[in-house]
């Protein structure tokens, strides 16, 4: 794979390079209006296709948060036509990595030395590059060592980045006023902390020593002393990518295992700590050969703060979807509905909830839930379709949820997608065996 030796990170530079590929999607629209005439059959499927590719090309060499943003989006996967998921779904582990001489003058100005100088070996082709930074293998005193390197520039634009990718953003999600400003800042500052590694390696620390006692996971150890604000230095985790794993034959007593692990991790972080690892992407998890589930980057963590952790899983009880009068109360508590509703809107927003979280809780009503049920995501690609195509609600004043929804739903959409890829059955309460 070509590596880079050069990451814009100027304001006027990464958005003239996001300028050029907003010239190419013009030109793929021409083109798609001609198909449609010539090809009306592949048409659409074309133009998503080149769109795809050039949105995520030119995405790929600005890493950071606009390819961050790109990560987030493979994850939507009844949100976005699939040759896009697909083309995102790269930036969660495969993009152009930074090149050797780039990653040895990183070391050098943040940790003093140059990589081969601290360790005994050191690779300087990475192992994995992702939105953020890569990861480079390295050994030590006889010890297998993951590094990871954060790509220059990083931090210092994802202001500018969400500047430039807040339109799109809020034509995609029917985001309005200065209102949606809250929603923004919620990103801006997962994102602000994604890019502190000293930050994530004391969170990683505390997330290992609070769900050890879960079984069949594991997680590295992390070194202080060859990690700083940009280096992150960990154990080698020997296995494969979740997604790799998924994409073979395996065994099903192995993957329903694997499946139970992931979420008594999850109810485990939510239940008992109030603090969840909010990006449940494939990439972030590795299965090793004894069937163990690894879990390797804390980078983003979300605090779910008591006045919203109360009625979100209040109405994920079955009871709360047979109390109107308590279900349009705690609905009001997330900032679904709005003091300004009228009475007309009230009730349709009511209904349209009731219905939406009445799918998407479903699996909380059971004492098992098998997440392979075809019945399931297939009301949860209806209800996907029919809110992105719902007029009333996009005329609808102001946006809907708290701003704790964003990270919060994101985690348990992600949860709900690595399960499925696992097709595992899960025993719901399990977690609390670990209290």
């Amino acid at each position: 794979m070509k590596t880079l030796d050069y990451i814009p990170t100027g304001k006027i530079e990464r958005a003239g390079k996001l300028m050029s590929t907003g010239v190419k999607i013009g030109g793929n629209y021409i083109k798609y209006i001609g198909d449609k005439i010539t090809d009306p059959e592949n048409a659409k499927e074309n133009f998503d296709e080149n769109n795809a590719a050039d949105i995520y090309n030119g995405l790929k060499s600005l890493k950071g948060s606009a390819l961050k943003v790109a990560q987030m989006l493979s994850m939507e996967k009844n949100l976005l036509p699939g040759a896009y998921v697909e083309k995102f779904s790269l930036a969660q582990f495969s993009v152009p990595p930074l090149s050797g001489p780039l990653v040895r003058k990183t070391f050098r100005k943040y940790l003093g030395e140059y990589p081969e100088t601290i360790f005994d070996t050191f690779e300087s082709e990475s192992v994995n590059a992702a939105s953020i930074g890569q990861v480079h293998k390295a050994t030590l005193n006889g010890k297998k060592l993951a590094v990871k390197i954060q790509y220059p520039g990083v931090a210092n634009s994802i202001s500018s980045d969400l500047t430039l990718v807040k339109p799109v953003a809020t034509r995609l999600f029917n985001l309005k006023g200065k209102d949606s400003e809250k929603y923004f800042k919620e990103v801006e500052g997962k994102l602000l902390e994604e890019t502190n590694y000293t930050l994530e390696l004391e969170r990683s620390k505390s997330m290992t020593e609070a769900c050890l006692h879960i079984p069949n996971l594991k997680f590295p150890d992390y070194y202080k002393d060859f990690s700083c604000d940009k280096i992150l230095t960990m154990d080698w985790m020997s296995g494969i990518h979740l997604a790799q794993y998924t994409s073979k034959q395996n065994d099903p007593q192995e993957s329903n295992s694997i499946g139970q692990t992931l979420w008594d991790f999850y109810m485990y972080q939510m239940h008992v700590l109030k603090r969840v690892h909010a990006d449940p992407h494939p990439g972030n998890f590795l299965v090793d050969s004894s069937g163990n589930l690894i879990a390797i980057d804390f980078g983003c963590i979300k605090d779910v703060p008591e006045d919203f952790y109360v009625p979100y899983f209040e109405l994920a009880q079955k009871e709360a979807m047979e109390d109107r009068d308590f279900f349009i109360d705690k609905i009001t508590a997330l900032e679904i509905l709005r003091p300004d509703d009228s009475a007309k809107d009230s009730a349709y927003i009511t209904d349209l909830f009731h219905e939406l979280l009445g799918v998407l809780t479903f699996p909380f009503h059971n004492e098992t839930f098998d997440f392979s049920d075809e019945i399931f995501w297939g009301k949860v690609a209806q209800m996907s379709e029919r809110l992105s195509k719902d007029e009333q609600l996009r005329k609808l004043n102001g946006n809907r949820g708290s701003r704790h929804f964003l990270y919060i739903n994101r985690t348990f959409f992600g949860l709900y997608n690595l399960l499925h890829d696992l097709k595992s059955n899960v025993v719901v309460d399990n977690y609390k065996k670990f209290i």
